[in-house]
């Protein structure tokens, strides 16, 4: 039984030329677990605002959305809160009160449902997610899994019939993403709830799904079982960009059995095409360095006084002309120790310092030449009404950008896509070129596609002088851009390493390659290390 239907469906928002979506359709059924993957900028997350008449945004409208075989627009407002739900990328934009407790009954109360029932069904929800722990904790003391742990717990106490997610693990760390869409497919396979989730790490998403929408410039060019759909992707370098490691692998080569999807199926994939009588890849030269950069010695710092520490001692030496990258959970301490080195926070005890001064010596004259930062909360760098204004504004360029910008020079950054926000501010934060670059999640919400474009610009940054400090969740884009990495716990950096020896040596902070490779070839941690020892392997 069709539960959504989507006829024709058309749509621009005001102000704007092109069509953000252009004559989609497409059907789900009940109990149906929906992928929607595509680049950019492409209307995913457009498309799901339309699934949710409250969220349905201002402009041009064509076509029609059936939910229940009704027009989605005639459903009562009733019917639209607690049949569908939906979860946002950003975790603090769906929280609404104070205590846990009180965000999971806040839906109940606002129906009407008597306090015996809410009490019922808060209890059971809370024990299903494993809330118990943190039931009457303040929302603003979670870290970001919890909040979106909530937020998901929050929307199923309503009991709904299709569940949306716009890129529910955007800001989470690996762990706690993979609980999260672990989660969903639980529910989806257990409850039979209909999931319709757009998300980038396609690595855990595609082999719980059984349907896939790719989306290419607001149109569907794939629709259908996602076997079939992957299978119809080899020729497009774009979206299939976007795909798992496994799959990209498998077009890399010329076989004819059944493409792989999960990592799982890959490392048998492997196995059974490829010897290892050769299982390293060539040993990558070893850049060296000029003097320090950025200097972190003993930070200790707290939020506030009767606060516990989130920095405990921190200390690192980033070198000039390197790239480094920085990971570790939610909540372990990697912005606080970014906005330190920014100087945006004062630690009380420890010192920072930047090519060898301290960073007090600096006055008004840090920002700018000396040093940009691109912060984890994007919007907050925007000051005008217009792309154009904000790009003119920083003395930036579109030719900065890897993404062409130019289509958005009239929108105002607050209606861009969650992406193109990131890729906005991003190139505002490079326009100065500064010497030392600090980015906070500088991939969320991009396409993998458009990040490798990304990272060949930075690179090429770093190789004229410029420093890079990365905080970020990615461990892929890590893995291909970082010369060495460092993992944090607990407000302090446990270690630092070169990618290859960090992620072949990790179990959850690594890559879906070195998963997929472990135990039969050695130190490969991105796609072209495994296709160079595939290639050498291969008889």
């Amino acid at each position: 039984m069709e539960i959504v239907t989507v006829r024709n469906l058309s749509f621009t928002y005001p102000l704007r030329g092109e069509k953000a979506l252009t004559d989609i359709s497409f059907s789900v059924e009940s109990g149906d677990y929906l992928a929607v993957c595509g680049g950019t900028g492409s209307g995913k997350s457009t498309l799901l605002y339309m699934l949710k008449k409250e969220l349905t945004p201002r402009g041009d409208l064509a076509g029609e959305i059936l939910f229940e075989g009704k027009r989605l627009a005639e459903i009562g407002d009733k019917d639209s809160a607690c049949k569908i739900g939906y979860v946002m990328q950003r975790p603090e934009q769906q929280l609404v009160t104070d205590k846990v407790w009180h965000e999971l009954s806040f839906g109940l109360e606002n129906i009407n449902v008597p306090s015996n029932v809410i009490h019922r069904k808060v209890a059971e929800m809370a024990s299903y997610f494993g809330i118990e722990g943190w039931f009457e904790m303040p929302v603003d003391s979670l870290s970001g899994g919890q909040k979106q742990l909530l937020n998901l717990a929050a929307v199923m106490v309503m009991n709904p019939k299709v569940l949306i997610l716009d890129e529910p693990t955007a800001q989470l760390d690996p762990v706690a993403a993979v609980d999260f869409l672990e989660t969903v497919a639980r529910l989806n396979r257990d409850m039979g709830i209909t999931v319709i989730l757009v998300e980038h790490r396609l690595e855990h998403v595609l082999p719980q799904c059984n349907k896939l929408l790719v989306l290419e410039d607001g149109r569907a060019v794939a629709f259908g079982k996602t076997r079939s759909v992957i299978s119809s992707l080899e020729k497009n370098e774009q979206v299939l960009a976007g795909m798992p490691a496994a799959v990209r692998l498998y077009n890399s080569f010329h076989f004819t059995d059944e493409c792989p999807i999960s990592t799982g199926e890959g490392s048998l994939w492997i196995r059974k095409h490829f010897s290892n009588r050769d299982p390293r890849p060539k040993e990558k030269v070893k850049r060296s360095f000029a003097g320090p950069a950025l200097e972190l010695k003993d930070l200790w710092f707290k939020y506030g006084r009767k606060e516990h520490d989130v920095l405990r001692g921190t200390a690192l030496t980033v070198y000039e002309g390197e790239i480094f990258c920085i990971l570790g959970g939610n909540g372990s301490g990697k912005s606080t120790a970014l906005s330190c080195a920014a100087g945006l926070l004062k630690p009380y005890h420890g010192e920072v310092r930047i090519f060898g001064k301290n960073i007090s010596e600096y006055k008004n004259m840090l920002w700018g030449r000396e040093l940009s930062m691109l912060p984890q909360d994007v919007q907050t760098v925007f000051l005008k009404n217009t792309v154009k204004e904000e790009l003119e504004d920083s003395g930036a360029c579109e030719s900065l950008s890897v993404y062409d910008l130019k289509p958005l020079l009239d929108s105002h950054p607050y209606d861009l896509s969650g992406g193109q926000q990131q890729l906005l501010a991003l190139t505002k934060a490079i326009a100065s070129r500064p010497r030392l670059l600090l980015l906070d999640e500088p991939t969320k919400g991009v396409d993998t596609y458009t990040k490798e474009r990304l990272i060949g610009l930075l690179k090429q940054y770093r190789d004229e002088g410029m420093t890079l400090v990365i905080v970020t969740h990615d461990a892929e884009f890590a893995a291909q851009i970082a010369d060495r990495c460092a993992l944090f716990f607990r407000g302090a950096v446990t270690s630092v390493d070169a990618p290859e020896a960090f992620f072949s040596e990790n179990n959850f902070y690594t890559t879906a390659v070195n998963r997929m490779t472990r135990d039969y070839f050695d130190g490969c941690v991105t796609l072209d290390d495994v296709k160079e020892v595939c290639e050498k392997n291969h008889d």
